[in-house]
């Protein structure tokens, strides 16, 4: 407005200005006319009349007259355009007020119809400006309020902070006549008239700092409710378990009596549900643990072959039981030792595996290990040949308590955890898991963790052999374990084919000469023993065979085979019957033969058993005798301590000590405490002492390495447990 007042100003002065000549022409032509005519008239001759001279000067007067008149009406016309100019900035600056005006109305109506509280004071805190939402908190009127240094009565008030912009901010407990109400303030600084003022606008947020708290109460209440949970099952699981113990351990020594073909049934289905109902145990305290957040991980150096072979040759009875094949193969190109915790990727892979096995009744399962995109990255494949996922039911599978079979008439039982589980572990640790499937092709679980190298430089956990002279065949009639086997012996530089069956080796035989012939037991013996005299004439006869074949060993060896391999196969061992010098008798670096007799000591270890239930009690002392140990058995932990002072008085201290936790009167961490106390006075050597629980939890493991445990047995309990946990407890108590 301003630029355009700027623009007009030049125009006007040049309009002035042409007025101004003008006007001085015309005045200056009707003085000249006026006074030639006068002139004319009083100096010419007063007795002759000139009309010549008349009409000149009736001419000027009339000239001076239009001049006039038309002066006169130029400055009408001017003061009328004037005028007009006037008359539209008037209604120019009309509507412009009005505006202010209404927009003044409208700021007003806004600011009183607000529910956020509005407040305005000057700088020596007066008020001079509140709005209905304002004197509706206050209690009182406007008129009342302006112009005084009133404050709300403040009952809690927040820490209060200043936004880059300058704005303050902070919260109130306000107390008003509907009662306490909480109050967000925001504050800024605001120019005025009367110069700079406080403008302080609040918002209720009662309602919201009501339902935070209430939110806060119940989120309490669910901790609450979930440690109890927690509690109640660690206590139930306990509870459970010990009676299990009996049960399964019973079960256990009664196999090893003479029973009829009925009651060795009647037997195995009582061990099945025992170890069905132990699973389902352990699942259900993991799903625990990883809702309270207590899943712990530790991290620890190990062999990474070694780790799978051992996991697929636990799972090996199960899957050979259901007549499936189990393998697998791990990738030459993944460092020999890897860090990570063993334990929890274990559980990961007996899951998956076990899913596998579950729902798989033709083919086999398949367990493969190969570096993933990212270095330090290993992806774990679970392969199987069974029922396959849908589609939709993909996106569930790893949801608790839901499982891909889930209806009223569902074939397969479980309680849907096992992968929830194994996708939690997965996630804690870093890495993913996925699936692929089809309905009827099977299902591929593709697991991605982080492993990095342990170490500078592998070793190698064995020489592979130079087999790049070899042309080897393989007999089978499954492809999953003798596709992998080929892989193998192709890495070490072997040419290999696989066949199906002896009519097919009959065939391939005589094609070419070969340096090795592998064969499948599950060809059946006498099929199995043809080939093998078929290829009489092979360097090398090789037969696999499973665990519960062994007493087949010895017509497979009259029927001509040189060597055998134990099912699932290690590649240390099928390295190992490629070594110079091997022989049939040679057993394969794999083989995890049971002998009781091997692993017993010469003669027997003196075991002191604390133990307040009389069945487990009973179970512990007939697994001892049977290993060739002299059990001598406690009530309590003040019985335990007694008779481990009275052994040592007497010059015949206990070897061992089995020590169950939960007993009456002193348990088991207590008498630990006492025994190591009275080790330290009289000194001497350490007694080995290895805790007996039926709770897993971390936090049972600490507290017994805490009291000056050596070792950690969890129930329910079987022989090679056992054994395994009295040998590691004597290295255990010389390492400390």
């Amino acid at each position: 407005m301003r630029q355009r007042a700027t623009l007009k100003k030049p125009a006007i002065v040049v309009r002035r200005l042409i007025s101004l000549i003008v006007r001085a022409v015309v005045i200056t032509s009707m003085a000249f006319g006026i006074a030639f005519g006068f002139l004319s008239g009083t100096m010419g001759d007063r007795g002759s009349y000139d009309p010549y001279m008349f009409a000149i000067g009736v001419s000027a007067l009339f000239g001076g007259a239009c001049g006039a008149i038309g002066l006169l009406l130029s400055r009408i016309y001017r003061m009328k355009k004037e005028l007009r100019h006037l008359e539209t900035r008037l209604d120019e600056a009309a509507d412009r007020n009005w505006q202010i005006k209404e927009a003044e109305e409208r700021a007003k109506s806004f600011f009183e119809a607000q529910d956020d509280v509005i407040v305005r004071r000057d700088g020596g805190g007066a008020v001079t400006y509140v709005n209905d939402a304002f004197c509706t908190l206050a209690g009182q009127g406007r008129g009342s309020l302006l112009a005084t240094s009133f404050t709300l009565p403040v009952l809690e008030c927040s820490d209060t902070t200043t936004r880059a912009d300058g704005t303050r901010a902070y919260d109130q407990k306000i107390a008003s006549p509907c009662g306490p109400r909480w109050i967000a303030w925001r504050e800024v600084a605001v120019r005025s008239e009367a110069g700079t003022e406080t403008q302080s606008v609040g918002r209720d947020i009662t309602d919201r700092i009501e339902a935070e708290r209430a939110l806060a109460e119940a989120r309490d209440q669910a901790e609450m409710a979930n440690l109890a949970k927690s509690r109640f099952l660690a206590m139930v699981s306990h509870e459970i378990r010990t009676p299990l113990n009996g049960i399964l351990g019973m079960a256990d020594l009664l196999r090893d009596t003479p029973l009829s073909a009925e009651q060795t049934t009647y037997l195995n289905a009582v061990k099945n549900s025992g170890d069905t109902l132990l699973a389902l145990i352990d699942e259900i305290l993991d799903f625990s643990k990883i809702e309270a957040g207590r899943l712990g991980f530790a991290a620890q150096p190990f062999e990474l072959a070694a780790f799978v072979e051992e996991a697929i040759e636990l799972l090996g009875p199960r899957t050979q039981a259901k007549g499936l094949e189990i393998c697998c193969y791990v990738d030459e190109r993944l460092p020999a030792r890897v860090v990570g915790d063993a334990a929890r990727l274990r559980q990961v892979l007996f899951n998956l595996a076990g899913n596998a096995i579950k729902f798989t009744e033709e083919g086999g399962v398949s367990i493969m290990l190969e570096p993933a995109a990212t270095p330090d990255l290993v992806t774990i494949a679970v392969r199987d040949t069974g029922i396959g996922i849908s589609p939709e039911d993909q996106a569930r599978v790893f949801f608790e308590f839901e499982q891909a079979d889930g209806g009223a008439a569902r074939k397969f039982g479980g309680t849907g955890l096992g992968l929830a589980i194994s996708k939690r572990i997965v996630e804690s640790m870093g890495g993913t898991i996925d699936v692929e499937s089809a309905p009827g092709k099977g299902s591929t679980f593709r697991v991605t963790v982080p492993l990095p190298r342990a170490g500078d430089a592998d070793e190698p956990q064995f020489a592979a052999p130079d087999l790049s002279a070899q042309n080897i065949l393989i007999v089978a009639p499954g492809a999953i374990e003798a596709s992998l086997l080929a892989r193998h012996l192709q890495g070490w530089g072997a040419r290999t084919q696989v066949i199906p069956g002896e009519k097919a080796a009959a065939a391939v035989l005589s094609e070419q000469p070969w340096t090795t012939v592998l064969v499948d037991q599950a060809l059946g013996t006498p099929a199995s023993e043809t080939v093998a005299r078929m290829a009489a004439s092979v360097p090398r006869r090789i037969v696999l065979l499973a665990p519960a074949m062994r007493g087949e060993l010895a017509a497979l060896r009259a029927a001509g085979f040189s060597g055998y391999l134990i099912k699932p196969v290690r590649a240390v061992s099928l390295a190992a019957r490629f070594a110079d010098g091997d022989a049939f008798d040679s057993a394969p670096a794999d083989e995890l033969v049971a002998d009781d007799k091997a692993a017993r000591p010469a003669a027997g270890l003196s075991i002191l058993v604390a133990e307040d239930n009389d069945i487990n009690a009973l179970l512990i002392h007939a697994l001892l005798v049977k290993l060739g140990h002299r059990p001598t058995m406690a009530g309590n932990g003040t019985a335990a301590v007694d008779s481990w002072v009275a052994a040592r008085a007497e010059g015949m201290p206990y070897d061992r000590v089995l020590m169950d936790l939960h007993m009456p009167g002193m348990d088991g961490l207590e008498a630990t405490r006492r025994i190591r106390a009275l080790e330290a006075e009289q000194g001497g050597r350490r007694t080995p002492i290895v805790a007996l629980t039926a709770n897993a939890s971390a936090e049972d493991r600490d507290a017994c390495l805490d009291a000056g445990m050596d070792g950690f047995l969890v129930k329910p309990l079987d022989r090679k447990r056992l054994a395994a946990a009295l040998a590691a407890a004597d290295k255990a108590a010389l390492a400390a």
